[in-house]
Protein backbone atom coordinates (compact mmCIF):
# COMPACT_ATOMS: atom_id res chain seq x y z
CA UNK A 1 0.00 0.00 0.00
CA UNK A 2 1.42 3.59 -0.73
CA UNK A 3 -0.57 6.49 0.88
CA UNK A 4 0.92 9.61 -1.09
CA UNK A 5 -0.84 13.27 -1.10
CA UNK A 6 -0.66 15.97 -3.85
CA UNK A 7 -0.10 19.80 -3.36
CA UNK A 8 -1.58 22.32 -6.39
CA UNK A 9 -0.37 25.97 -5.39
CA UNK A 10 -1.77 27.91 -8.11
CA UNK A 11 -2.16 31.65 -8.54
CA UNK A 12 -6.34 31.97 -7.16
CA UNK A 13 -6.02 28.60 -4.38
CA UNK A 14 -4.50 25.58 -3.14
CA UNK A 15 -5.64 22.47 -3.70
CA UNK A 16 -4.57 19.45 -1.62
CA UNK A 17 -5.29 15.70 -2.23
CA UNK A 18 -4.93 12.51 -0.25
CA UNK A 19 -4.50 8.99 -1.96
CA UNK A 20 -3.93 5.49 -0.90
CA UNK A 21 -2.77 3.01 -3.60
CA UNK A 22 -3.42 -0.84 -3.62
CA UNK A 23 -3.15 -3.64 -5.40
CA UNK A 24 -3.46 -1.17 -8.77
CA UNK A 25 -6.38 0.29 -7.49
CA UNK A 26 -6.41 4.12 -7.13
CA UNK A 27 -8.13 5.24 -4.00
CA UNK A 28 -9.27 9.03 -3.26
CA UNK A 29 -9.06 9.92 0.76
CA UNK A 30 -9.50 13.33 1.03
CA UNK A 31 -9.50 16.58 -0.45
CA UNK A 32 -9.10 20.49 0.72
CA UNK A 33 -8.77 24.06 -0.89
CA UNK A 34 -8.18 27.43 0.06
CA UNK A 35 -8.41 30.57 -1.78
CA UNK A 36 -5.20 32.97 -1.61
CA UNK A 37 -6.64 36.06 -1.58
CA UNK A 38 -3.63 38.09 -0.78
CA UNK A 39 -2.63 35.71 1.64
CA UNK A 40 0.78 33.48 2.04
CA UNK A 41 0.50 30.39 -0.09
CA UNK A 42 3.10 28.64 1.82
CA UNK A 43 0.87 29.23 4.85
CA UNK A 44 -2.54 28.15 3.40
CA UNK A 45 -0.65 25.16 2.10
CA UNK A 46 0.33 23.65 5.31
CA UNK A 47 -3.40 24.86 6.50
CA UNK A 48 -4.94 22.47 3.74
CA UNK A 49 -2.50 19.89 3.62
CA UNK A 50 -3.49 19.51 7.60
CA UNK A 51 -7.01 19.53 7.01
CA UNK A 52 -6.91 16.98 4.05
CA UNK A 53 -4.85 14.75 6.52
CA UNK A 54 -7.10 15.01 9.42
CA UNK A 55 -10.19 14.52 7.11
CA UNK A 56 -8.43 10.99 5.38
CA UNK A 57 -7.89 10.04 8.86
CA UNK A 58 -3.88 9.83 8.28
CA UNK A 59 -0.52 11.09 10.21
CA UNK A 60 2.12 13.18 8.07
CA UNK A 61 4.40 10.82 8.72
CA UNK A 62 2.40 7.86 7.29
CA UNK A 63 2.70 9.23 3.94
CA UNK A 64 5.19 8.07 1.51
CA UNK A 65 5.11 10.69 -0.72
CA UNK A 66 4.36 13.97 -0.79
CA UNK A 67 4.31 15.56 -4.21
CA UNK A 68 3.54 19.33 -5.19
CA UNK A 69 3.07 21.21 -8.44
CA UNK A 70 2.65 24.66 -9.67
CA UNK A 71 4.00 27.00 -7.31
CA UNK A 72 4.25 24.55 -4.85
CA UNK A 73 7.93 23.87 -5.15
CA UNK A 74 9.28 25.73 -2.11
CA UNK A 75 6.77 24.12 -0.09
CA UNK A 76 9.78 23.09 2.96
CA UNK A 77 7.28 19.66 3.44
CA UNK A 78 7.68 18.69 -0.30
CA UNK A 79 9.05 15.18 -0.80
CA UNK A 80 9.00 15.87 -4.65
CA UNK A 81 8.15 18.07 -7.24
CA UNK A 82 6.64 17.93 -10.66
CA UNK A 83 5.35 20.11 -13.78
CA UNK A 84 1.83 21.54 -13.82
CA UNK A 85 1.28 20.56 -17.14
CA UNK A 86 1.85 16.76 -16.07
CA UNK A 87 0.44 17.24 -13.57
CA UNK A 88 -3.12 18.20 -15.03
CA UNK A 89 -2.80 15.49 -17.91
CA UNK A 90 -2.12 12.86 -15.39
CA UNK A 91 -5.25 14.17 -13.51
CA UNK A 92 -7.45 14.64 -16.17
CA UNK A 93 -6.94 11.41 -17.19
CA UNK A 94 -7.95 10.23 -13.44
CA UNK A 95 -10.82 11.57 -13.78
CA UNK A 96 -11.88 10.52 -17.19
CA UNK A 97 -9.37 7.78 -18.63
CA UNK A 98 -10.85 8.87 -22.54
CA UNK A 99 -9.34 12.00 -21.89
CA UNK A 100 -6.83 13.03 -25.31
CA UNK A 101 -6.61 16.61 -24.72
CA UNK A 102 -6.43 18.72 -21.65
CA UNK A 103 -7.58 22.76 -21.92
CA UNK A 104 -6.70 24.25 -18.30
CA UNK A 105 -7.86 27.64 -17.44
CA UNK A 106 -6.60 29.54 -14.71
CA UNK A 107 -6.03 32.84 -13.06
CA UNK A 108 -3.52 33.94 -15.18
CA UNK A 109 -3.81 31.86 -18.36
CA UNK A 110 -4.79 29.32 -20.25
CA UNK A 111 -3.00 25.97 -21.45
CA UNK A 112 -4.38 23.35 -24.32
CA UNK A 113 -2.03 20.12 -24.27
CA UNK A 114 -1.96 16.79 -25.88
CA UNK A 115 -1.40 13.78 -23.81
CA UNK A 116 -0.62 9.78 -25.29
CA UNK A 117 -2.28 6.61 -23.62
CA UNK A 118 0.08 6.94 -20.96
CA UNK A 119 -0.91 10.67 -20.02
CA UNK A 120 2.33 12.26 -21.31
CA UNK A 121 2.11 15.37 -22.60
CA UNK A 122 3.19 15.50 -26.26
CA UNK A 123 2.39 18.41 -27.39
CA UNK A 124 0.66 22.01 -25.80
CA UNK A 125 0.41 25.96 -25.91
CA UNK A 126 -0.72 28.56 -23.87
CA UNK A 127 -2.14 31.94 -23.48
CA UNK A 128 0.32 35.38 -23.04
CA UNK A 129 -0.74 36.64 -19.25
CA UNK A 130 -1.62 39.44 -20.40
CA UNK A 131 -4.42 37.58 -22.46
CA UNK A 132 -8.07 38.83 -21.77
CA UNK A 133 -8.60 35.13 -21.42
CA UNK A 134 -8.26 34.62 -17.70
CA UNK A 135 -9.93 33.55 -14.37
CA UNK A 136 -8.63 37.11 -12.84
CA UNK A 137 -10.14 38.96 -15.95
CA UNK A 138 -13.51 37.08 -15.50
CA UNK A 139 -13.64 38.20 -11.32
CA UNK A 140 -12.56 41.73 -11.88
CA UNK A 141 -15.49 42.01 -14.66
CA UNK A 142 -17.75 40.31 -12.18
CA UNK A 143 -16.77 42.68 -9.60
CA UNK A 144 -17.26 45.51 -12.27
CA UNK A 145 -20.47 44.26 -12.71
CA UNK A 146 -21.70 43.31 -9.49
CA UNK A 147 -22.12 39.87 -9.73
CA UNK A 148 -20.98 36.91 -7.24
CA UNK A 149 -18.63 34.76 -9.70
CA UNK A 150 -20.65 31.42 -9.11
CA UNK A 151 -23.23 33.72 -10.97
CA UNK A 152 -21.13 34.15 -13.88
CA UNK A 153 -22.16 30.73 -15.59
CA UNK A 154 -26.09 30.89 -15.39
CA UNK A 155 -26.05 34.40 -16.10
CA UNK A 156 -24.08 34.05 -19.16
CA UNK A 157 -25.99 31.17 -20.60
CA UNK A 158 -29.28 33.32 -20.37
CA UNK A 159 -27.78 36.03 -23.18
CA UNK A 160 -29.81 36.69 -26.06
CA UNK A 161 -27.38 39.04 -27.80
CA UNK A 162 -23.99 38.92 -26.82
CA UNK A 163 -21.28 41.07 -27.95
CA UNK A 164 -17.88 40.00 -27.90
CA UNK A 165 -14.68 41.88 -26.38
CA UNK A 166 -12.61 42.60 -29.24
CA UNK A 167 -9.37 43.50 -27.59
CA UNK A 168 -6.73 40.59 -26.54
CA UNK A 169 -5.23 42.84 -23.41
CA UNK A 170 -6.93 42.35 -19.85
CA UNK A 171 -6.61 46.04 -19.47
CA UNK A 172 -8.29 47.42 -22.87
CA UNK A 173 -11.04 44.87 -22.35
CA UNK A 174 -11.72 46.07 -19.26
CA UNK A 175 -12.52 49.14 -21.04
CA UNK A 176 -14.52 47.69 -23.68
CA UNK A 177 -16.72 46.56 -20.99
CA UNK A 178 -17.34 49.54 -19.08
CA UNK A 179 -18.24 51.00 -22.42
CA UNK A 180 -20.60 48.30 -23.02
CA UNK A 181 -22.12 49.38 -19.81
CA UNK A 182 -22.87 52.64 -20.55
CA UNK A 183 -24.57 51.84 -24.01
CA UNK A 184 -26.97 49.34 -21.91
CA UNK A 185 -25.93 45.74 -22.72
CA UNK A 186 -27.38 43.40 -20.44
CA UNK A 187 -25.00 41.93 -17.64
CA UNK A 188 -25.70 38.11 -19.59
CA UNK A 189 -24.69 39.40 -23.11
CA UNK A 190 -21.45 41.06 -22.02
CA UNK A 191 -20.65 38.20 -19.90
CA UNK A 192 -21.63 35.55 -23.11
CA UNK A 193 -19.54 37.95 -25.47
CA UNK A 194 -16.38 37.91 -22.95
CA UNK A 195 -17.08 33.92 -22.92
CA UNK A 196 -17.44 33.98 -26.68
CA UNK A 197 -14.04 35.83 -27.03
CA UNK A 198 -12.43 33.39 -24.52
CA UNK A 199 -13.68 30.42 -26.13
CA UNK A 200 -12.11 31.51 -29.77
CA UNK A 201 -9.00 31.95 -28.39
CA UNK A 202 -8.97 28.67 -26.30
CA UNK A 203 -10.46 26.45 -28.91
CA UNK A 204 -7.54 27.60 -31.69
CA UNK A 205 -4.92 26.76 -29.58
CA UNK A 206 -6.36 23.52 -29.03
CA UNK A 207 -6.95 22.72 -33.26
CA UNK A 208 -2.86 24.33 -33.14
CA UNK A 209 -1.76 20.82 -30.89
CA UNK A 210 -3.88 18.44 -33.01
CA UNK A 211 -6.86 18.54 -31.34
CA UNK A 212 -9.51 16.88 -34.08
CA UNK A 213 -11.82 14.05 -32.86
CA UNK A 214 -10.89 13.84 -29.02
CA UNK A 215 -12.23 14.41 -25.76
CA UNK A 216 -11.22 17.39 -24.31
CA UNK A 217 -10.57 17.78 -20.25
CA UNK A 218 -11.27 21.36 -19.14
CA UNK A 219 -9.24 21.68 -15.81
CA UNK A 220 -8.27 24.47 -13.40
CA UNK A 221 -10.62 27.57 -11.45
CA UNK A 222 -12.74 27.96 -14.71
CA UNK A 223 -13.66 24.52 -15.61
CA UNK A 224 -16.80 24.85 -14.09
CA UNK A 225 -17.55 27.89 -15.17
CA UNK A 226 -20.50 26.14 -17.42
CA UNK A 227 -20.82 29.74 -19.31
CA UNK A 228 -17.35 29.29 -20.90
CA UNK A 229 -18.07 25.14 -21.04
CA UNK A 230 -21.03 25.92 -23.51
CA UNK A 231 -18.86 29.15 -25.32
CA UNK A 232 -16.37 26.60 -26.13
CA UNK A 233 -18.46 23.87 -27.13
CA UNK A 234 -20.07 26.64 -29.76
CA UNK A 235 -16.57 27.66 -31.11
CA UNK A 236 -15.37 24.08 -31.58
CA UNK A 237 -18.42 22.98 -33.16
CA UNK A 238 -17.42 26.37 -36.00
CA UNK A 239 -14.36 24.95 -36.52
CA UNK A 240 -13.22 23.10 -39.36
CA UNK A 241 -11.39 19.99 -39.54
CA UNK A 242 -12.83 19.64 -35.22
CA UNK A 243 -15.10 17.35 -34.36
CA UNK A 244 -14.09 17.04 -30.46
CA UNK A 245 -16.20 16.86 -27.39
CA UNK A 246 -15.23 18.99 -24.58
CA UNK A 247 -16.13 17.76 -20.88
CA UNK A 248 -15.43 18.89 -17.38
CA UNK A 249 -16.00 17.70 -13.84
CA UNK A 250 -17.04 18.40 -10.35
CA UNK A 251 -13.49 17.54 -9.38
CA UNK A 252 -12.14 19.64 -12.39
CA UNK A 253 -9.79 21.90 -10.59
CA UNK A 254 -8.42 19.07 -8.50
CA UNK A 255 -6.95 17.24 -11.38
CA UNK A 256 -2.83 19.27 -11.33
CA UNK A 257 -3.33 18.16 -7.40
CA UNK A 258 -4.12 15.00 -8.49
CA UNK A 259 -1.74 14.24 -10.85
CA UNK A 260 0.99 15.39 -8.46
CA UNK A 261 -0.57 12.38 -6.31
CA UNK A 262 -0.39 9.96 -8.34
CA UNK A 263 2.69 10.86 -10.43
CA UNK A 264 4.25 11.03 -6.93
CA UNK A 265 3.06 7.58 -6.23
CA UNK A 266 4.58 6.42 -9.29
CA UNK A 267 8.07 7.63 -8.29
CA UNK A 268 7.92 6.39 -4.44
CA UNK A 269 6.98 2.71 -5.83
CA UNK A 270 9.83 3.08 -8.53
CA UNK A 271 12.57 3.68 -6.22
CA UNK A 272 11.26 1.11 -3.99
CA UNK A 273 11.20 -1.51 -6.12
CA UNK A 274 15.08 -0.07 -6.39
CA UNK A 275 15.97 -0.28 -2.77
CA UNK A 276 15.54 3.59 -2.77
CA UNK A 277 13.19 4.00 -0.53
CA UNK A 278 11.82 8.02 0.71
CA UNK A 279 9.76 8.88 3.26
CA UNK A 280 7.87 12.21 3.85
CA UNK A 281 9.03 13.80 7.01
Amino acid sequence: MTLTAGIDVGTGAVKVVVFRLEDGKEEWLSRSTLRIRQRDPMQLSREAFDQALEDAGVKESDLDYVATTGEGESIPFNTGHFYSMTSHARGARFLNPKTVAILDCGALHGRAMITDDKGKVTNYKMTSQCASGSGQFLENIARYLGIAQDEIGTLSMQADDPEEVSSICAVLAETDVINMVSRGITSPNILKGIHLSMANRLARLLKSIGVRNDLIMMTGGLALDEGLCEAMREQLAKMKGVDAEIVNNPDSIYAGAIGAALWGAFRFEKLAATGQLLKAS
